[in-house]
């Protein structure tokens, strides 16, 4: 998994998600060979399925449950007038 610059760890971003179901699909679809022992279809089926289930929880993150997780600052600007003392 991939670390951003704040310290947490990244899960499957939107991007990757699409690129799993490019590839699942290209696996499911066009591709007509037959492999001893391995499946390719299947194959194609589970990264099209992990694809999508990465990409809906990239959205939810990305747009709903973010808010959630920033932190939210307060700044105080106080109003000082540096006024002699003896007026």
């Amino acid at each position: 998994m991939a670390r951003a610059h704040t310290g947490y760890v990244r899960g499957m971003t939107i991007g990757s998600s699409i690129v799993l179901i490019a590839i699942g699909a290209i696996l499911k679809f066009a591709v007509t060979a037959h492999v001893t022992g391995f499946n390719l279809q299947t194959a194609g089926t589970v990264l099209l399925v992990v694809g999508a289930i990465g990409l809906v929880l990239a959205v939810l993150y990305t747009f709903i449950w973010a808010d959630r997780t920033r932190q939210r600052q307060t700044v105080v600007h106080e109003d000082r007038r540096d006024v002699d003392p003896r007026y």
